[in-house]
């Protein structure tokens, strides 16, 4: 469109999102001689990666014996059988490596007496097979991710990756079913970028802000998924969204997993540790979904905390203070800051919140988007890492500390895929100008939007269906209702105001572009955990109890049309890549 100027760029690789994933994947690009430009709507080290606090785990063996099998089999009974065990493979194998290649990055992590890199123990981490906990997760203090996102945007500099910052990616440029580079808004001056790539990487995160209350930041918007649906493909899982078990109680700011890794413990009002009646074994440390539904029993049986009785103490008053000085400065200051709270003396108190997409951009191990048309061919030109994606390593339930080792081992996937498929330098396809005003006429629509309704009232309409029809706990009957009242704020838009209409960080005009990409999540959500009639992970259906193997051992897959939603499914692969190590989910649960 002739309204606005566009400027034109070309790139080997142009990576969208500057968090973990997608700057592990520009260091390598650079490092295989590949033109990279990262894209990114924030300056890179304010993204949520700089969240990540309790650590990133490898079967290192430094603090005992360990094993990548054994991290396989956890993370695959974690998933609850619904993670792709040749990707499960691939991540637990390299995740050493991985880290390893971290530290030799510069990545601060805390020592143990010998030198070696300091590891805790997780959730749903263990040793031998389920036998006795593993101390696998690897940490820089509390501010592990911290860490990792300054040594990789260094390292991407050294590199001479050409950033692109506060730069607003718009939509997809395709061409025949191929992905050949991203529109993007230039906030800081107004202008519209064209970059040309033979493969885009998409690296934006998330889309935690679908919730009222989450642990994410508000930049966590999902911008790539939206991207991905309006070029006609599919997300997969969506309905797989893990609630942390620690967010503070009427804030969301995330407490680590770490904490209770470190002798930290969960009681409710009548002063008893809870976790004891439901995960006998791993009590405190038991995975995510099982500790966040446990907690939500005793609020809604009345054994909550507090006056009201509608939270659960967190305690770490009886470790020493030199270990939470050590260890856990950050919580101890973020408690502190959002609770008033001194951790050395009186509990934390803390709520389940969401906290991590387990669904996003179907992918394979080597991080090519899939199109799924019946089969698993890839989308050319174009890939997915990080949370925007979905491997799947974490299935139906995210272990914690398996994020971040998936950021930077799938990043570092991406890098040497597409040097194995791009020949530095190699010319450009023209493109029309079709698909580029296609894109530009989106959003000058919405730029131009003169309706009655504000952005925030429909985001908050949105925010708050989510949270009370599709939560912890969900039914046919609330998913029923969510599936309906969930299309309200998306035909919202068609009434949306946007006063500002100027292109120089226009955040009326950002926030609004955020909406309509989180609202296309939301429907997909909804409509794929109403039909899932079975209780997996971090689903939890009260009338569908049991998890059904025989009928829901598969990938759901969502198409959004509109204000409409296709579902379908794909099988979970059981096959790994080796075949030494496959297992199997057991009749019962365990934990």
């Amino acid at each position: 469109m002739s309204t606005y100027k566009i400027i034109d760029h070309e790139y080997d690789v142009v990576v969208l999102g500057a968090g973990g994933s997608g700057l592990r994947a520009a260091v390598g690009l650079s490092e295989s001689g590949l033109k990279t430009a990262c894209i990114s709507k924030v300056f890179p080290t304010r993204s949520h990666t700089s969240a990540a606090q309790g650590g990133i785990s490898a079967a290192l063996g430094n603090m005992g014996e360990d094993d990548w099998r054994w991290h396989m089999y956890d993370t695959v009974k974690g998933s609850d059988w619904l993670g792709d065990q040749d990707a499960i493979e691939y991540l637990c194998k390299e995740a050493p490596r991985a880290v390893v290649e971290l530290e030799r990055y510069g990545v601060p992590f805390s020592r143990t007496d010998d030198g070696k890199i300091y590891q805790r123990p997780f959730g749903g981490m263990t040793k031998n097979y389920g036998n006795g906990t593993a101390q696998r997760t690897c940490a820089a203090a509390d501010r592990t991710g911290h860490a990792i996102l300054h040594t990789l945007y260094g390292q991407a500099l050294k590199q001479q990756t050409e950033f692109f910052i506060e730069y607003f990616a718009l939509d997809l440029i395709m061409k025949n079913g191929q992905c050949k580079g991203v529109i993007a808004w230039n906030l800081t001056d107004g202008t519209i970028h064209r970059f040309r790539s033979h493969i885009t990487i998409i690296a934006t995160g998330g889309y935690g802000k679908v919730y009222y209350s989450a642990t994410s930041a508000h930049t966590c918007t999902g911008d790539g998924n939206a991207m991905v649906l309006r070029a006609g493909l599919p997300l997969q899982d969506m309905e797989f969204v893990q609630f942390h078990p620690t967010g503070i109680y009427g804030v969301g700011c995330l407490i680590t997993e770490g904490v209770r890794g470190e002798g930290g413990f969960l009681v409710n009002g009548k002063g008893e540790r809870f976790m004891e009646r439901y995960a006998p074994n791993a009590k405190d440390l038991a995975s995510r979904d099982v500790v966040s539904r446990s907690m939500e029993v005793e609020i809604n049986e009345g054994r909550g905390a507090g006056k009201n009785k509608d939270h659960i103490n967190l305690h770490l008053d009886h470790i020493d203070k030199k270990v939470i000085d050590e260890r856990l400065p950050g919580i101890s200051e973020a408690a502190k800051t959002f609770a008033n709270v001194d951790v050395s003396k009186e509990p934390i108190p803390v709520v389940p919140t969401v906290h991590y997409n387990m669904g996003g951009i179907p992918t394979n191990y080597k991080a090519e988007v899939l199109t799924l048309n019946g089969s698993e061919k890839t989308v050319p030109g174009l890939m997915a890492i990080g949370e925007a994606a979905c491997v799947s390593v974490h299935g139906a339930n995210r272990l914690g500390s398996n994020s971040l080792i998936d950021l930077v081992v799938f990043g570092r996937a991406a890098a040497k895929r597409a040097a194995e498929l791009v020949k530095p330098g190699s010319a450009h396809e023209e493109i029309s100008s079709s698909e580029t005003d296609k894109c530009l006429e989106r959003f000058d629509k919405i730029r131009n939007s003169n309706g009655s309704t504000k952005t925030s009232e429909l985001r908050v309409e949105m925010q708050k269906t989510m949270q009370s029809k599709c939560a912890v706990f969900r039914t046919e009957k609330t998913l029923k209702e969510g599936v309906n009242q969930i299309r309200k704020p998306f035909e919202g838009m068609k009434d949306v105001s946007v006063k500002d209409k100027s292109l120089l960080f226009n955040t009326d005009l950002v926030e609004t572009l955020e909406f309509d990409n989180l609202i296309s999540q939301a429907l997909t959500t909804m409509d794929s955990a109403y039909h899932r009639k079975e209780s997996r992970g971090a689903h939890a259906r009260e009338d569908f109890t049991e998890r059904d193997d025989k009928n829901f051992m598969k990938h759901t897959l969502a198409w959004q049309k509109g204000k409409e939603v296709e579902i379908k499914y794909r099988d979970v692969h059981s096959r790994t890549l080796t075949n030494d190590v496959q297992y199997f989910p057991p009749k019962e649960r365990v934990y």
